[in-house]
């Protein structure tokens, strides 16, 4: 898509639009459900809780640059701040999101793996420190474009401006001060690469690991669990307790599974296309790049509110307003029908 192929573009930020606002606007309005629940909570108010609220202000922040987003793949006529920040800035609530998921898992996985040592981590002896590790690195690596490590003034640029459909004099894509802004103007591929396989997938890879070895051990657990209580009960066949414990243990492994799947498979698939494309350098439809990154990277931002929808505590407050509102509207609606009986 070049810059000067105004209507590609504009039926490109259409279709964004189009798949990203719905989206967008789920994840805002459920992050701003489940920390007015915490806030308004006050037996919530500890540290585990403030990292996950900590984690939901990223991931609101994600929602709110989930349009700009998939923008980044495209080419647009922009001065060379404009195109800094058009790119920066969603890099970087990304990559915070991510490192507060991280470490969001991490408090967690020691909570379950090592209870005896859980009040005694450094994060919970200080927590601003613990937000600085989370916030700081993401700002400062998503910053280094912006500090010269770039290609807008590579070689390639000086005679005319990449696009995914064919070169395009410098001359007819500046306009006004702008130039052709594109993501491979800002970001060099050494640092796609390192973000990717330095950051992101190892990010990704410490979760997976970290889940499963937590339902490796509450596996060990339950047969335990269930040994003691053979035991006990001196029989040899399963009880019924047994299987409900089984049961939900099962139920439990099926929602883990089908989060990842559901989250972050998406994403991953969208990570190594872009990557593929990138080292090949072959032309793709832009309709497939808007597609992938929207399913992508809106996915991804789901997994948050899976773990904060899924506590009652979070949203037993927006449940207790809806239903005086349902109460409140029940009551209306019954005496309306007595007066008009009457």
């Amino acid at each position: 898509m070049d810059c000067n192929d105004s209507h590609t573009l504009l039926s490109g930020e259409q279709l964004i639009y189009a798949i990203t606002i719905p989206l967008s606007t789920s994840i805002i309005l459920a992050n701003l459900v489940i920390i007015l629940g915490i806030a308004w909570n006050r037996q919530l108010h500890n540290t585990p809780n403030y990292f996950f609220l900590s984690l939901l202000v990223a991931d609101l922040c994600t929602g709110v640059a989930l349009p700009f987003i998939p923008l980044m793949g495209m080419n647009r006529e922009l001065s060379f701040g404009s195109c800094l920040v058009a790119h920066i800035f969603p890099n970087f609530l990304f990559l915070a999101f991510l490192l507060n998921l991280v470490m969001v898992h991490y408090e967690r996985f020691i909570c379950i793996v090592d209870p005896l040592h859980y009040n005694n981590l450094w994060m919970h002896r200080s927590f601003p420190l613990a937000l600085l590790v989370v916030w700081t690195p993401p700002l400062l690596y998503a910053s280094l474009p912006a500090f010269g490590w770039n290609n807008w003034t590579g070689p390639d640029w000086n005679s005319c401006c990449a696009s995914s459909q064919k070169l395009i004099p410098v001359s007819n894509c500046s306009t006004n001060g702008t130039t052709c802004c594109s993501y491979r103007r800002v970001f060099p591929n050494a640092f796609i690469y390192l973000e990717v396989y330095g950051l992101v997938l190892p990010a990704i890879l410490t979760i997976a690991g970290m889940t499963g070895r937590v339902l490796w051990i509450t596996r060990g657990q339950l047969k335990d669990i269930c040994r003691l209580h053979r035991s006990v009960e001196r029989g040899s066949q399963a009880s019924d307790r047994e299987q409900r414990l089984n049961l939900r243990y099962t139920r439990c492994l099926v929602a883990v599974s089908l989060t990842f799947l559901a989250c972050w498979v998406p994403y991953l698939i969208y990570m190594h296309v872009c990557i593929a494309v990138l080292i090949t350098d072959t032309k793709w439809s832009s309709t497939t790049h808007i597609v992938l990154s929207c399913t992508g990277i809106g996915s991804m931002a789901v997994v948050p509110l899976v773990l904060g929808l899924a506590n009652k505590q979070y949203t037993e407050p927006a449940y207790k307003l809806l239903q005086k509102i349902r109460d409140r509207w029940r009551r209306r609606r019954t005496q309306e029908s007595d007066e008009v009986g009457v």
